[in-house]
């Protein structure tokens, strides 16, 4: 039985818990983070040619970056890839790139000129085993062509060798016809949500995970009002290649957990970016809709908090892309499904001071996370002079059409991206986490 002098103690400290001031009450990790500094003295250019230059490393401490529409560091440039991997050693101001010997070779004049392509988005390394999911377009012609699947590939010994999902090597790159649900991870999904995906960091082989589960983002659609929604799922780590087994984020439950659902049409939009960063027609005839507002999400280990940043595509009035800098954003959040508060918007992107950057797709480097969390570094492209390329562009064609060799032809066409998109590479900048 209670005593009467336990009952008054009990008593006594319900009082004094309820006067304590508001400040009194523990601060979440997220909640310490006012905002963010962008270091315009530790802005580098780090080469390559390519974008995308999503991240992720492996238990063994070796960080591997994916180059989409490039021949990335190789010298000479002796092909454009759709995709390719790349293992990065060494600390920010000097890195060292060397290509994945092993990876699937995805030459872009190794293939039909109207053949599907692969480009590669979700990047993760669970151990050392690493996984990849390629995002592949439509065969429209006559409008921006929509974002319809992601192709899952996996190495599970860091890179070597290279399987299909189902098991098979080497991995095959689907035509139109081969396409679907049973050979892609996802396909056919409604707006094309899932199609592009990122993955969220955590650790070194995902060992800074707690619970078990993989955590993918991906944009809910290819038009405005979809893409700059973010839909999520989960998959438990050691069954990345089960389709069965990934759940869909269904919404907040009373107590701000995440309720889980095996069925895609119960999904429901995790975080929402602002309306008029799409591009709904094109500067190129049947070129694409840009990944506007696709995520780069990695925990904070030393915080214990998670961070996301996102970019929004400048468009001209006429709704075709790059037409002004871009949207930059950075939010951060104590679980991988949010809510995400914003701590800084930039509606006018252009690192460096440079007024025509049309810089896109920031990626946080997961392994350039400083030790005690308080500043990181994050990767992009940026495509200033697209406008004047896209104007002169029937020149380089011309000169393509000159050159005798395939070699010949991918010099060429380095040389106009040089010219005219100097900025087309790998891009570094130091953001500093300012806290309470």
């Amino acid at each position: 039985m209670t005593s009467r002098r336990e009952l008054l103690q009990g008593a006594a400290l319900a009082i004094a818990s309820a006067a304590l001031p508001a400040a009194a009450v523990p601060q979440s990790p997220a909640g310490r983070v006012r905002g963010i500094a962008p270091r315009p003295d530790r802005l580098l250019r780090l080469g390559g040619i390519g974008d995308g230059y999503k991240t992720t490393v492996a238990a063994n401490g070796v960080q591997f970056v994916g180059v989409n529409d490039g021949p990335g560091w190789a010298r000479p440039a002796e092909t454009f890839y759709v995709s390719r991997l790349w293992a990065v050693a060494g600390p920010p101001g000097a890195p060292r790139f060397r290509e994945v010997p092993g990876y699937p070779a995805l030459d872009r004049a190794a293939r039909a000129e109207d053949a599907p392509a692969y480009y590669g988005h979700g990047l993760i390394a669970i151990g050392n085993h690493l996984y990849q999911f390629l995002s592949t377009l439509d065969r429209a012609t006559d409008r921006p062509r929509r974002w319809t699947g992601a192709k899952l590939i996996h190495s599970p010994d860091g890179g070597h060798s290279w399987y299909d999902q189902d098991g098979s090597a080497p991995v095959r790159w689907e035509d139109w016809g081969e396409q679907s649900a049973d050979r892609l991870a996802f396909f056919g999904a409604p707006d094309g949500c899932f199609s592009l995906l990122s993955i969220v960091q955590m650790g070194p082989g995902y060992a800074a995970n707690r619970d078990g589960f993989v955590y993918l983002y991906s944009v809910n659609g290819s038009v405005d009002g979809r893409m700059n929604e973010l839909v999520l799922a989960r998959v438990p780590t050691g069954r990345l290649l089960e389709r069965s087994a990934y759940r869909f984020f269904a919404g907040h439950r009373r107590d701000g957990s995440a309720a889980w659902s095996p069925a895609m049409a119960d999904r429901a939009v995790v975080h929402r970016f602002l309306a008029g960063w799409v591009n709904t027609t094109n500067l190129f005839p049947g070129d694409l809709v840009v990944e506007s507002w696709l995520p780069s999400i990695a925990y904070n280990q030393a915080l214990g908090l998670y961070m996301m940043t996102s970019a929004g595509i400048g468009c001209a009035p006429d709704g075709t892309e790059f037409g002004k800098p871009s949207y930059f954003g950075f939010w951060v959040s104590d679980t991988p499904w949010g809510p995400w508060r914003q701590i800084h918007a930039d509606a006018a992107w252009t690192p460096g001071g440079e007024a025509q950057a049309r810089a896109y797709a920031p990626q946080i480097v997961p392994g350039w996370i400083a030790r005690d969390g308080r500043s990181l570094w994050i990767l992009w492209a940026d495509l200033a002079g697209i406008r004047d390329f896209g104007r002169d562009e029937a020149l380089m064609q011309a000169a393509i059409e000159r050159a005798a060799t395939p070699h010949a032809k991918t010099a060429v066409e380095v040389d106009f991206i040089h010219r005219y998109m100097p900025r087309f590479a790998c891009n570094a900048q130091r953001i500093d986490l300012q806290l309470d």
